[in-house]
């Protein structure tokens, strides 16, 4: 009796592991950061050429990074080929993944040279609508890094008060999605809600 039910529950236990093996590509991929395949991506099975391919992705795909490595990253894709659903995820070359809102290559990112204005102020919320806590900056303040406040992924809508502009970005150091924010948001867009990670305010 006790044997068949330790039986019961180790075959019950490898269908949740079986499952839950399936699901991080879906699961993971609305919390990673938007970006495009540059080229026709190969994916592997870890993060190196020797590593088996388990996948590939079209050019100019809509794609989301899941983590990097210093030269490769997860990626996940979901779409459309050759007419029928199709999904994959796996490890590319970094060098063929470009961030933004169009298919850029690396290190062409946002223009972080925009005209200087004032007076006045970007104020960021923790809640949509302009609402929760905030702090505000002034023309010239830049946040490399928000985790190192303790206020990493936490704003949720921006004010634009007087002659400034800011520039936002998802991860650190000015990296991967980024906007230029020229007047008030109630809503960040889906990309920064609560995922603004650099500030530069002008």
């Amino acid at each position: 009796m006790v044997a068949r039910a330790f039986r019961r529950i180790g075959a019950a236990a490898l269908l949740l592991l079986a499952a839950l093996a399936a699901m991080p590509a879906q699961a993971e991929s609305q919390y990673g950061t938007p970006a495009w395949a540059l080229r026709d991506l190969v994916l592997h099975q870890g993060p190196g050429g020797a590593y088996h391919v388990v996948g590939a992705i079209p050019d100019s795909s809509r794609i989301t990074v899941l983590r990097c490595a210093p030269r490769w990253c997860l990626v996940t894709f979901a779409g459309h080929k050759q007419h029928h659903k199709y999904a994959a995820t796996g490890w590319t070359s970094r060098d063929h993944v470009g961030f933004g809102q169009k298919p850029l290559p690396p290190f062409s990112g946002p223009r972080l040279n925009y005209g200087s204005g004032g007076p006045g102020r970007v104020c960021f919320y923790e809640g949509t609508h302009f609402s929760g806590p905030g702090v505000c900056y002034e023309s010239g303040q830049v946040i490399h890094d928000l985790l190192l406040y303790g206020l990493d992924d936490r704003y949720a809508s921006v004010s634009v008060e007087g002659d400034v502009s800011a520039a936002v970005c998802r991860d650190r150091n000015f990296q991967s999605y980024c906007t230029r924010i020229i007047k008030s948001e109630p809503v960040l867009n889906r990309y920064l809600l609560r995922n603004v990670s650099s500030i530069r305010v002008y």
